[in-house]
């Protein structure tokens, strides 16, 4: 028997209260830290930058530890898959998009705070987390390494960015053009 469109009466499977909650307050955070990076890269050198910028490393490292609390809640909850009639509906490019735009913001969830870790270490500027915990230096510091990894920080986190407009355009285009209720699976409260 095929597959029922979601309907009131049949609605798509949806994501846990952990994956939803997990995916929510992940997404706000990494939407929190761009805007903040964004903004203290800008500013002269001052206390109020300073401040930003140790924020910033602790929100990085809070994202880091959410994005492990993701991936294993992942890895030990399968997702609902996809409702059956949204895959044969949906053309085969929009597929490797979706797929694709997935791994790479779990490759990034990951790759970004590290790279931020890694170089703050070599600048010589530890990571204090909350300014009372101080994590331990993953290299030493190394002015010529901080040199070539302050780019890689910088162009990861943009592409985190273009995946993450790529990520909510594909589910409001699902929400307003196609209407097929893909969206309702991660909200909150829909249960």
């Amino acid at each position: 028997m095929p597959s029922q469109p979601a309907t009131p009466l049949h609605p798509a499977p949806r994501y846990s209260g952990t994956a939803i909650a997990l995916h929510w307050v992940l997404g706000l955070a990494l939407i929190g830290l761009i805007g903040v990076g964004l903004y203290m890269t800008g500013l002269p050198f001052s206390p109020q930058r300073l401040k930003l910028y140790n924020w910033h490393k602790w929100a990085g490292m809070t994202v880091l530890a959410l994005s492990v609390l993701r991936l294993l809640w992942r890895l030990t909850h399968r997702p609902p898959a996809l409702p059956a009639t949204i895959a044969q509906a949906m053309p085969r490019w929009q597929s490797v998009a979706h797929h694709a735009t997935h791994v790479g913001l779990y490759l990034l969830f990951f790759t970004v705070p590290l790279l931020g870790w890694v170089y703050s270490s070599a600048a010589g500027f530890p990571v204090v987390l909350f300014g009372a915990l101080p994590l331990p230096d993953l290299v030493a510091a190394n002015p010529d390494l901080a040199e070539t990894l302050k780019p890689l920080h910088k162009f990861s986190a943009y592409a985190m960015a273009a995946l993450i407009v790529l990520h909510v355009a594909g589910a409001l285009k699902h929400q307003w053009i196609d209407r097929d209720g893909l969206l309702q699976r991660m909200l909150p409260g829909r249960g």
